[in-house]
């Protein structure tokens, strides 16, 4: 299999409706454990609540917009991408409303509402400039899981420069637009969590704490935007300016946080580093790290 379809293959898999079925699928296992105990029926409702307007009617509504367009299942004219982002937030409005009347789980209230507030903004910024909707789609439900888990949630980021070669290779978005995607996605989607928790009286136990998951979210980004912006400058010598902040980064991270969060840092970077080997010549990654 060439790299094209290898990166096609990625793509389409991570593409934000299908890629939050398992991600919403963990999160609805998670939300299920009360005092140690698995309910199962808690399991079904909000496993059928977040399948049903976190993923099948957004699907929906992109097939059917890229057939009556007669355009690629990503849509990639970003002036096509307002009906089915607008169509999405609506979704995820109706799945916010319908899990608060039910009453069935805070977290999953909260993380639909910051899915539709979400949608909302990259509705907004896609008005004037194509950001990543896979990348974002991604840092949401990775970000809820960082609040889940914390380190083991982190660990899912490591599709997060895997996604930002595959969408550039295919030409779907520059690697501002990749980069981007995510870093908003994430930052916003914590930030909402704990407003709304604050705002709706909310209070949900047992989450990694704010300061926490921001620490996280910036030892998964840390590699990726370094990558990005030596990839727009002209500094020279962009191995070894890369090299020696990695360094840097570590240090600080090893002195400044917990080990799990190094920990996260040093398996994103080892990801950046291997998927630039891998794509070769044609990503600008790798003839940043070749660079004499």
């Amino acid at each position: 299999m060439n790299k094209i379809k290898i990166a096609e293959t990625i793509s389409t898999i991570t593409n934000p409706p299908i890629i939050t079925i398992p991600l919403f699928l963990i999160i609805c296992i998670v939300l299920s454990y009360e005092n140690g105990v698995f309910s199962l029926n808690k399991f079904i409702v909000l496993e059928l609540i977040s399948l049903v307007f976190a993923s099948i009617l957004p699907m929906a509504i992109i097939l059917y917009w890229a057939k009556k367009l007669n355009t690629d299942k990503d849509i990639s004219n970003r002036q096509d991408r307002f009906t089915p982002l607008i169509v999405g937030v609506v979704s995820y409005l109706i799945g916010f409303f319908i899990s608060l009347l039910l009453n069935v789980d805070h977290f999953l209230t909260l993380l639909l509402l910051c899915y539709a507030v979400n949608t909302f903004i990259v509705m907004l910024i896609t008005l004037k400039w194509k950001i990543s909707v896979h990348t974002t789609g991604m840092s949401g439900p990775v970000g809820a899981l960082i609040l889940l888990l914390g380190p083991f949630g982190a660990l899912f980021a490591i599709l997060y420069p895997i996604m930002i070669w595959s969408r550039v290779l295919l030409e779907k978005h520059t690697l501002a637009q990749a980069i981007c995607g995510a870093v908003q996605g994430f930052f916003l989607t914590v930030l909402e969590m704990y407003l709304y928790m604050f705002l709706f009286n909310m209070p949900i136990d047992g989450l990694v704490s704010l300061e926490m998951s921001i620490l996280y979210i910036l030892a998964i980004i840390v590699t990726p935007v370094l990558l990005g912006l030596l990839s727009y400058s002209h500094v020279a010598e962009k191995k070894i300016v890369f090299y020696l902040m990695e360094l840097v980064f570590l240090w600080m991270f090893l002195i400044n946080t917990p080990l799990s969060v190094t920990a996260i840092y040093v398996v994103i970077s080892i990801t950046s580093i291997l998927v630039s080997y891998f794509a070769g010549e044609d990503f600008v990654w790798f003839r940043i790290l070749n660079s004499s």
